[in-house]
């Protein structure tokens, strides 16, 4: 049987252990936007690396994206951001980073 004392010390260290083996990591953005007003912004997170795309221009946009994180394996995602909207990828961490770059291209999409 669990105790509340003993319930409320296993809750703190699920709260806490994730912070005490979490990664710190820096983010390069390498953008190819062909004049588009594309906002680039990384939210950096413990795990993962999550990069918004801000569509401001009056056209669909396709951005494709490769995240290289050495040693892990390259990953590669492609978005379409419909204008005045924001989308999001997500690149989860699958070994300890140091260093991620991040290159971003885009274009009009076709229709």
């Amino acid at each position: 049987m669990i105790t509340a004392g003993l319930a409320r010390a296993l809750a703190l260290t699920v709260l806490f252990a994730p912070a005490a083996f979490g990664q710190t990591y820096t983010v390069e953005v390498h953008p190819t936007l062909n004049d588009l007003d594309i906002k680039i912004e990384p939210v950096a997170m413990t795990g993962m690396l999550v990069v918004k795309l801000t569509n401001d221009t009056d056209q669909k946009v396709r951005c494709k994206l490769r995240y290289d994180a050495s040693p892990q394996t390259p990953y590669r995602n492609s978005l379409n951001v419909d204008p005045g909207k924001t989308e999001q990828s997500v690149f989860r961490a699958q070994r300890k980073w140091f260093a991620v770059a991040v290159e971003v291209n885009c274009e009009a999409a076709k229709p």
